[in-house]
């Protein structure tokens, strides 16, 4: 079974920056689009980025141009790099596959952007 480990979260003042990671262990990492989530309980889990096979990014509008989504293939590893971080970013961060063909969701990481 997959299981997903996703960290680097924290708290940090509005402006300032974060890398999350995420490792997908017990799988062919390299052939899968790998997504960056997150969520406020209760509410819906948003896309915030996704980088597919080949390596090519996308983002919400909300984050673009701030954050930086890349992949490690070797170390079956996805990573968000955060910077000028605003309030509205503080959320629960998961990684995962497309919807569709999910792993089991894991704890995910707090990110807290607070002054």
């Amino acid at each position: 079974q997959v299981q997903v480990v996703e960290s680097g979260g924290g708290v940090v003042q509005p402006g300032g920056s974060l890398t999350l990671s995420c490792t997908a262990s017990g799988t062919v990492f390299k052939t899968y689009t790998m997504n960056w989530y997150r969520q406020v309980a209760g509410t819906e889990r948003e896309l915030v980025a996704s980088i597919n096979s080949g390596g090519t990014p996308t983002y919400v509008d909300s984050v673009e141009g701030r954050f930086t989504i890349s992949r490690d293939n070797a170390k079956s590893s996805v990573f968000l790099q955060m910077r000028s971080l605003k309030p509205e970013d503080t959320d629960v961060y998961y990684c995962n596959r497309n919807p569709a063909c999910a792993w089991k969701w894991g704890q995910g990481t707090q990110v807290t952007v607070s002054s």
